[in-house]
């Protein structure tokens, strides 16, 4: 007989928790000790994409570091407005494929649901920074239009929840989106991509298993870590009762330059993700969203890293390097 661990929180304690979040720079460079040299480059970036990190996410950065992983990934920079060929504000095709508001379909048999434009943390690489959630946003009055999506072709068998992230929804909202699609017969598994496990492990609640525990359908979530410091007790802790329940750990990473771009990084982030359970699934290449090329790491490095990865770890380590490419019928591998 299998024993869960006690839920460590409530619903009351993510919300208070993410309206604690730091939203302005100088909080932020002032909780980290940083140069206020970094102030005007994160003000000017911030008029376009605002600063959110959680308080507790920031407790896991090193003071005084200003290339700090974690910090890389949310601190923004005047490199965000610099000209840069290629880099759009749609670098995947979502406003293509959108085949009702919010609803992309890609891929064969699979559909996702950009379920609210809503995060629990800005990162500065988000390929959907610049989407427009207003008017491409299946609100709870549209949900019903999802459910006949889906019952109109058959071929759909899995049904993948994004955003924004969809457990910045409140539970009774994310309680309808799934009551309304939870009995199309031919869908097989719902997949849930999020960033909370690793930013705000407080919104992984006993009431949020016990809802996703209920489908009938099999349950996939998508943990977004990117470095191995952001996988912490409290992380390893959450998701124990989830991997009890049976529902399936994965995470999907974005090879990051100046956060993960180095063999003893990338193995880290496989060692400290297989400690908590969860399997590493995909390493994108960043995707050439306006705002984010002093991110990219080029193909011929990627590949040297997937391939020292290879040699270093055993295979079920090994995240599959990938690009999404618009219009692609599926991810395109770079091995």
């Amino acid at each position: 007989m299998i024993t869960r661990t006690p839920p460590l929180w409530h619903t009351a304690d993510w919300q208070k928790s993410l309206a604690r979040a730091i939203r302005d720079p100088r909080e932020l460079l002032a909780t980290l000790q940083l140069p206020d040299s970094l102030l005007a480059g994160a003000d000017a970036a911030g008029q376009d994409f605002p600063l959110l990190v959680p308080r507790g996410y920031v407790a896991r950065m090193r003071v005084g570091d200003p290339q700090d992983p974690l910090l890389r990934q949310v601190l923004p920079l005047e490199a965000e407005g610099l000209p840069a060929p290629g880099y759009v504000a749609d670098p995947v095709g979502d406003l293509s494929a959108m085949a009702r508001p919010g609803v992309l379909h890609k891929y064969h048999g699979r559909a996702l649901v950009v379920a609210t434009g809503a995060c629990g943390i800005h990162c500065r690489y988000c390929f959907r920074r610049h989407f427009p959630y207003t008017r491409a946003n299946p609100m709870p009055e549209r949900w019903q239009q999802v459910r006949d999506y889906l019952l109109a072709d058959e071929s759909i068998e899995e049904l993948i929840l994004s955003g924004g992230d969809p457990l910045s929804l409140a539970d009774h909202r994310l309680a309808g989106l799934l009551e309304a699609v939870q009995n199309v017969p031919h869908l097989k598994r719902v997949r849930l991509h999020t960033r909370y496990p690793v930013i705000l492990p407080e919104r992984l609640t006993g009431d949020l298993l016990g809802l996703l525990s209920a489908l009938p359908q099999q349950v996939i979530l998508v943990i977004h870590a990117n470095h191995a410091n952001e996988i912490d007790a409290n992380v390893r802790q959450v998701l124990v009762p989830w991997r009890q329940a049976g529902i399936t750990l994965l995470n999907q990473a974005v090879l990051l330059r100046g956060v993960n771009d180095s063999e003893s990084a990338l193995a880290g982030l496989s060692e400290a993700l297989f400690a908590a359970g969860v399997l590493p699934y995909y390493l994108h290449q960043l995707d050439p969203v306006q705002g984010a090329a002093h991110f990219a790491v080029d193909d011929s490095r990627a590949r040297t890293l997937e391939t020292a990865l290879r040699n270093r770890l055993p295979g079920y380590l090994v995240p599959r390097l990938v690009r999404e490419q618009a219009g692609a019928p599926a991810k395109t591998p770079l091995v």
